[in-house]
């Protein structure tokens, strides 16, 4: 358990949040690209045929 404590805390802040920030940017491009239509178009899709309606 020794790799735990390996990195000072603030690092290991800095770096959850540079992350979060990043991800969210990512997001918000996916988004003005117009993905989010073509991912929930999959996913229902997906679920119906899981169900068998689809």
């Amino acid at each position: 358990m020794d790799f735990i404590n390996k990195y000072p805390t603030q690092i290991r802040i800095a770096t959850q949040a540079f992350l979060v920030v990043l991800s969210v940017v990512f997001i918000l491009i996916g988004a003005s690209r117009g993905e989010v239509e073509s991912v929930f178009s999959k996913a229902i899709r997906l679920c119906l045929e899981c169900v068998g309606i689809g």
